[in-house]
């Protein structure tokens, strides 16, 4: 379940979890969970719950959040986790039906590329540190 308040960053080393389980993501305005503090849903259809994953930081390039660190719609988001756990085919072709789905592969191709080197989640992490000081 993408989860931005997730302590862990999701990795390629969720690729097995995510394609026996698959990746949640909920459609609808992760501005209003900030006042929750958490994001912790029921599960749909009484599917057991998951681990939570955060994304690591990327760049919007949705009409709405154009260039914003971290405002992706969800398109992005399912789009992002496709590419880091180790999808970056299925990632291109969901978010080329989409408008900014092109650029925001292309604006994020360097930090994909560098997330995607990342052993493990604090691997993810160092690399965050290095790309947005």
């Amino acid at each position: 379940m993408l989860d931005p308040f997730a302590a862990e960053p999701l990795s390629r080393k969720d690729r097995a979890t995510a394609e026996t389980h698959g990746i949640l993501v909920v459609d609808g305005s992760w501005n209003r969970l900030s006042v929750r503090g958490r994001f912790d849903l029921p599960a749909p259809g009484g599917i057991p719950r998951g681990p939570h994953r955060r994304l690591p930081m990327l760049v919007a390039a949705n009409p709405q959040h154009y260039g914003r660190l971290g405002e992706l719609n969800s398109v992005e988001a399912l789009g992002a986790a496709l590419y880091l756990v180790g999808r970056p085919d299925e990632a291109a072709t969901l978010l080329s039906e989409f408008a900014g789905g092109d650029a925001f592969l292309e604006i994020n191709r360097g930090r994909f590329a560098v997330y995607a080197r990342a052993p493990s989640p604090d691997g993810i992490r160092r690399a965050e540190q290095r790309l947005f000081r």
